[in-house]
């Protein structure tokens, strides 16, 4: 699995059904803004309490605002075993300006 991946790559897995799990690691007030449908939503400073429960086959595509808080994320779980975690490059504001773009953004 890649360290990183572009938001067309996640649209066209979404789009085909292919088995993975968003994580988002924004804080609440953020998610409450804009969030991609079915998302895990973790915030970063919880992640450690919560390795236990994340997936660990399929591939788990880590995001944040714009990207910089998710790849400290996905290194940590690499770190950790989680081999399967990928950044999502551009975090949700990429998602809201080149796939949702009626997306609420900040």
């Amino acid at each position: 699995m890649m360290d990183e991946i572009d938001v067309g790559t996640l649209a066209r897995m979404r789009r085909e059904g292919a088995a993975h799990t968003v994580l988002d690691v924004r804080e609440p007030q953020e998610v409450a803004i804009c969030a991609i449908a079915d998302s895990l939503c973790i915030p970063m400073q919880q992640i450690p309490q919560a390795l236990a429960q994340l997936p660990r086959q399929a591939p788990l595509v880590v995001l944040c605002h714009h990207g910089v808080r998710s790849a400290r994320v996905t290194a940590y779980l690499r770190h950790n075993g989680l081999d399967n975690a990928t950044n999502l490059a551009g975090g949700i504001d990429a998602w809201a300006r080149l796939v949702e773009t009626d997306m609420p953004r900040y």
